[in-house]
């Protein structure tokens, strides 16, 4: 998975992320945003549009938010 959103995004549900994304690829799922993995093509344009720094490259995942690597990969299947 090239990007996660993690909790701060809970509640808070920004806007700036989808659209500044080029491929629509943040979905929104109930209380925050998720990025499908399949469709997301690492470009990291949502990284800096995000008003609440909830979202990493995988492999960069603060320590304590590595849950919403599973729950992303849950919600979208895989």
């Amino acid at each position: 998975m090239p990007h996660i959103i993690t909790s701060p995004c809970i509640g808070t549900k920004d806007q700036a992320c989808t659209e500044v994304c080029p491929v629509e690829c943040i979905y929104d799922a109930g209380d925050m945003f998720l990025i499908h993995p399949d469709e997301c093509i690492d470009c990291g344009a949502c990284v800096p549009a995000c008003p609440v720094s909830a979202i990493f490259p995988e492999e960069d995942v603060p320590a304590g938010e590595e849950s919403f690597i599973e729950r992303n990969r849950v919600h979208f299947g895989l």
